[in-house]
């Protein structure tokens, strides 16, 4: 085992900047829907817009960053430890005696549970409520792409959109436990977001049961 930095200055930045603007966004959305009066409706709306704007953006750099550095691969999912790591979260969390049983390495730094959560979170979740915003965003020009009249309704736009906003709060809210309280000990991985550093296997990637990213 070796202190080494696993995740990097961009990878850090990013992460807790998009958690900064995903809490606003829910905070705001949720507003404008009517479960709460905070800053009121406009107000709310336009902090909305805003906020989904600069989250936009930080995805198209974040895509394009994974791209480059082959980082993309960290997020393919495989079933290799997948039972191991779901009875230690269920049960070995409570026994101090129990270690993890993933094993990462720079080159696999997350486990198959994380990956199968970040690639739903990726590939379903995120498209979903981006598209959906988007046009809801734009509803007075569906006439221009030929939208306006169709099978699509603003009201059937708007029901997705917050349910893919309520899974989002319950991927959050499940990335915030895991992330708090199944380290050892419990700051751990919180600890190796703000620094970057963490224990981690040098070179064993085969023992982490996951495909290295080249």
């Amino acid at each position: 085992m070796q202190s080494v930095m696993v995740f990097s200055r961009f990878e850090r930045f990013w992460h807790w900047f998009q958690a900064v603007l995903i809490i606003a966004l829910m905070m705001t959305g949720f507003e404008v829907n009517g479960a709460y009066e905070w800053l009121g409706y406009e107000t709310a709306a336009q902090w909305h817009r805003w906020t989904a704007w600069v989250l936009i953006w930080l995805w198209v750099f974040a895509i394009f960053w994974h791209l480059i550095t082959g980082e993309w691969k960290q997020y393919i999912p495989t079933p290799r430890g997948m039972v191991e790591v779901i009875r230690y979260y269920s049960v070995g969390i409570f026994d101090p005696t129990v270690s993890h049983p993933y094993k990462k390495t720079r080159l696999a730094k997350h486990n198959p549970v994380q990956r199968v959560a970040y690639s739903a979170f990726n590939i379903l979740i995120t498209p979903i409520i981006w598209i959906t915003g988007l046009l809801y965003m734009f509803y007075n020009d569906w006439d221009v792409v030929g939208l306006d009249g169709g099978a699509i309704t603003l009201a059937g736009v708007a029901l997705v959109h917050t349910a893919a906003a309520f899974a989002m709060l319950v991927f959050f809210i499940g990335h915030v436990y895991m992330a708090g309280f199944t380290a050892k000990p419990f700051y751990g991985y919180i600890k190796s977001m703000i620094t970057g550093y963490e224990h981690v296997e040098v070179d064993e990637p085969a023992r982490t049961g996951a495909p290295p990213a080249e």
